[in-house]
């Protein structure tokens, strides 16, 4: 029923409805002082600069982590070779080879040998 009486009276509803207000132009006002342009800019360039930043500090912790490393490995090392350096005395101690090298170095003799001392060859 309702769509009869708005059927109806389509002239009468249009008649009371307003026209739309027509828009006029804004008035230009004098130069902006302030360019949004470069401040957006700017803007963007301190957001990057913090992110840059906030990335700093890992890095630098990560490259000492990673000297650290590096560093120890090599002290491992050395200390691995001289372990079996350490071993390998240990194990050729009661070598007679090593034995008699070691007691002529004190200044022993074998038995059957003649000691023999030679004087002024330094001079």
């Amino acid at each position: 029923m309702a769509a009869r009486a708005y059927a109806g009276n389509t002239t009468a509803y249009r008649a009371r409805r307003r026209p739309a207000a027509r828009r006029r132009p804004a008035a230009r006002r004098g130069a902006s002082r302030i360019h949004w342009d470069r401040v957006g800019r700017v803007a963007l360039t301190l957001v990057l600069a913090a992110v840059l930043y906030s990335y700093l500090n890992p890095v630098i912790d990560f490259v000492k982590t990673y000297t650290g490393t590096t560093a120890a490995r090599v002290q491992l090392h050395e200390a691995q070779r001289e372990n079996t350096r350490l071993h390998w005395r240990i194990q050729h101690a009661d070598d007679p080879a090593v034995l008699s090298a070691k007691a002529r170095a004190q200044g022993m003799v074998a038995p059957g040998e003649q000691p023999m001392t030679v004087r002024g060859l330094s001079g």
